[in-house]
């Protein structure tokens, strides 16, 4: 790999897809693996943009076929990030920012551990819930099995090498760009103190 891997990971509605996507609009070194999902796309999506939409058929062969870095179950649908949309990235001379769950965040760093990883965290629940049904895509039960995984999935925050508090948006994106610079240079960042707000979040 000729450039940096950075992994970004949060519980649904945390803001990590847009903290990313202003980053790459900022960054032009730095772009997003575009990843395949077998769910149905959302008000707004395009294909091959947001993400490859395919149906389970399409997914699995190609999971069978090797072709994917990293790939997970996430409320019935599989999403998967597959090396050549990794490898393009690199071949541009670029560095590549994958926007995925904390499972294929797992498997990512067990086959490059040399990557840099970063978990975004809502401020409170009462923010979660709320930008959640501002989202106007979930249905009330889908909402709270949302919020309800939340929890888990901000209990495995300490695997990740950093973590940002995504309250005030600016403050969040300047923290992500100021680890993508830190790493690029090499600069050691001590690790966020987020124990006290992970356990308002998650008891």
């Amino acid at each position: 790999m000729s450039g940096h891997l950075f992994v970004i990971a949060a519980p649904s509605g945390a803001g990590k897809t847009s903290l990313v996507r202003a980053l790459c609009a900022a960054d032009e070194n730095i772009r997003v693996a575009t990843s395949h999902t077998t769910r149905p796309p959302r008000p707004g999506e395009t294909n091959g943009i947001d993400y490859h939409f395919v149906d389970r058929a399409t997914f699995d062969a190609m999971e069978q076929d090797g072709q994917f870095l990293e790939s997970a179950l996430v409320f019935e649908n599989a999403y998967g990030t597959s090396l050549s949309a990794v490898d393009a990235v690199f071949a541009g001379g670029g560095d590549v920012i994958l926007e995925i769950d904390w499972q294929g965040a797992a498997i990512v760093r067990e086959r490059s551990p040399g990557l840099t990883s970063i978990f975004v965290l809502p401020p409170s629940r009462d923010t979660l819930k709320h930008r959640l049904e501002e989202r106007g895509q979930d249905e009330p039960e889908v909402i709270a099995r949302r919020l309800a995984q939340a929890i888990d999935d901000i209990s495995r925050h300490s695997s990740f090498d950093h973590v940002i508090v995504n309250d005030e948006f600016d403050t969040a994106l300047a923290e992500l760009s100021e680890i993508v610079r830190a790493t690029r240079e090499g600069i050691e960042r001590r690790k966020r103190d987020v124990a006290m707000l992970v356990e308002r979040l998650t008891r």
